[in-house]
This record gives C-alpha cells, sequence and structure tokens, in this order.
C-alpha cells in the first residue's frame, strides 16, 4: 500500500519558567493507505502533542515545532502557510480531539457546529450544509437526527456527543483521521459501538485512521500496526500482531504485564503488576535511555548512550540497547 502520511525526525518542545520540555522528540512514524496506526502510551508521553504537531495546532508560545517533516500525500506540511494548512485541516485531514464532554462549542446547535466545515470546505449553502450534516448524522447511528440538529451539547449523552465529534470528523470525506482518545470516559459498551463504528466507517470510505490511546485491548481490537511511547519518544513500532504476541521492549512488556487478568486473585503474588518507579521530568531528563530507571534489565551502557530505534526483525523496530 502507498504511504499516506510519513513522519520523520519530529520534535516539539515547550518553552516553560523550569526549563524546556520536549513532549515530542525526534519521533518517526508512517500511515498507509486505508490503514490503521495505533499510538499507545500512559499519560503525559506526549501522544496528543504528537497530533496537534501533525495537524499545525500547537500555541506559540509556549510550544514550537523544532524540527522533522510531516509528508502527508507527498507534501510537508510544515512548509506550508496558515492558510494553505486550514485548506487542509478538516478537508483531507480531521481530527476527532479528546474529551467529548468538552471539545464541542457549549453555545452552538449541533447542527451548527456539524455543517460549519461542510460551509467552509465544500462550499454548499447554509440549507445544503445542514442536510449534509443531517445524513452524516444517520450514517454514525444518531437517532432522530432532524431532532438533534437543534440540540445543544449539554442535551445529550456522553456517547451522542461522540458520534457528534465522528460525524464532524468525516463530512467532508478526509484521507487521514486522527482519533485522540475517542472512548475515553465512556461505558464499555459505547466504547464498543464507537470502535466499530471507526471500522465500519474506515473501511466504508477508505480513511487511514491514527488511533491515539492508552488503552491495549483498544489497539488490539482496531489497529494493524502500533507505535509505543515513551518521554516523547517511540519505543517500539511494529505489526500489532507482531508487538502483542512477541512484545520486545521492557516498557511494552511492563504494559503487557500491568494489564488485569480474569485469573488473578486478590492477595496472590503478581495480583495486578505493575511498572516500578516514576516517569522521569520532562523537564530534567537523564542521559541515556528514558527508561533506565524502571527497567528490570538496565546496563551500565544504557545509563550512558541513548539507543536509537533500530529494526529488529522486518517491520519490528525497538529502542533499546537488548537488541544491538
Amino acid at each position: 500500500m502507498a504511504t499516506l502520511l510519513e513522519v520523520s525526525n519530529l520534535s516539539t518542545h515547550f518553552e516553560t519558567e523550569y526549563g524546556t520540555v520536549k513532549a515530542v522528540d525526534r519521533v518517526d512514524i508512517a500511515v498507509d493507505e486505508g490503514d490503521t496506526l495505533g499510538i499507545v502510551g500512559e499519560s503525559g508521553c506526549g501522544k496528543t502533542v504528537l497530533a496537534l504537531s501533525i495537524m499545525r495546532l500547537i500555541t506559540s508560545p509556549p510550544g514550537r515545532i523544532v524540527s522533522g517533516n510531516v509528508i502527508f500525500g507527498g507534501v510537508d506540511l510544515l512548509s506550508l502557510n496558515a492558510e494553505e494548512m486550514r485548506n487542509i485541516r478538516g478537508k483531507d485531514i480531521s481530527m476527532i480531539f479528546q474529551e467529548p464532554m468538552t471539545s464541542l462549542n457549549p453555545v452552538l446547535r449541533i447542527g451548527e457546529q456539524v455543517s460549519e466545515s461542510i460551509r467552509l470546505h465544500q462550499g454548499l449553502g447554509r440549507k445544503e450544509a445542514v442536510s449534509r450534516a443531517i445524513e452524516m448524522l444517520r450514517l454514525v447511528g444518531m437517532p432522530s437526527p432532524e431532532r438533534i440538529i437543534r440540540n445543544y451539547p449539554h442535551q445529550m449523552s456522553g456517547g451522542m456527543r461522540q458520534r457528534v465529534m465522528i460525524a464532524m470528523a468525516l463530512c467532508c470525506g478526509p484521507r487521514l483521521m486522527l482519533a485522540d482518545e475517542p472512548t475515553t470516559a465512556l461505558d464499555v459498551t459505547i466504547q464498543a459501538q464507537i470502535l466499530d463504528l471507526i471500522n465500519r466507517l474506515k473501511q466504508e470510505s477508505g480513511t487511514s485512521v491514527v488511533l491515539i490511546t492508552h488503552d491495549l485491548g483498544v489497539i488490539a481490537e482496531a489497529s494493524q500496526h502500533v507505535a509505543v511511547m515513551y518521554t516523547g519518544q517511540i519505543v517500539e513500532y511494529a505489526p500489532a500482531t507482531d508487538l502483542f504476541s512477541t512484545p520486545l521492549h521492557p516498557y511494552t512488556r511492563g504494559l503487557m504485564e500491568s494489564i488485569p487478568r480474569i485469573d488473578d486473585i486478590p492477595g496472590q503474588d503478581g495480583y495486578l503488576k505493575a511498572i516500578s518507579g516514576v516517569v522521569p521530568s520532562l523537564y530534567n531528563l537523564p542521559n541515556g535511555c528514558t527508561f533506565q530507571d524502571r527497567c528490570p534489565y538496565a546496563m551500565e551502557i544504557c545509563r550512558e548512550n541513548e539507543p536509537e530505534l533500530k529494526e529488529n526483525s522486518p517491520g519490528h523496530k525497538v529502542h533499546c540497547w537488548l537488541y544491538k
């Protein structure tokens, strides 16, 4: 398959009163046409900042993209001016933002919010844009969309608001959709419905997806490739089947082992395993590997030199000195 998005050596820093935060540090990822790339990692690892960097939505100051390339459809998005980038956002690349409870404008009706990008990018009149909005809401399984377009966000449940966000993301037929924690704060039943909806719409429209989450179950359900992030870096990158069958990086293994299992018994050894230690301060990262203080396999070289993201087997890359 042809590569739709290729991110190389991307770094995004934030200048604060305490120092420079390397929120995204020399990241390399790629997304093929019609593929889903899952990006997983604990809170604060840089997943959302990576998505916002791709969309060129980093607020400056304090943030800035300091290096790298974001090649989308053969064009480097970082080389475009503000107007050219606005023409791409919502039309060719769309984003489902985190927290559907707060991402919608509370003082605008749903119909106005969904139809806004349709009018902007497709040049339709108000009446035609509203009809298209109703059609998109029906597509994402919204009951009575003719009534829903007159509602305000506070009149809807979390699952319904998330469906509105998906409808807004898909209304202009984007080639790439960035979904930032699309199932957070939703109950398990609604989570399954939203994942099924994203998968179905992806298959029907051919849209590529970058799925950002901290939930490995969601990644296993929906992704063909997976990137594992830690302290702003990609520490492992592999096809989903390889990652779950043969996790290589100690951090990835720790994430897998921390998943509660049905046969775990409270009080027994091994119940609810956790990764020891804490994430290092992004203001003062250690020399060498940033996972060294939490890693049971740490060696002297891990404290002296930083490893590179190297291919260990076909398509499976790992950022670790255990795999020279």
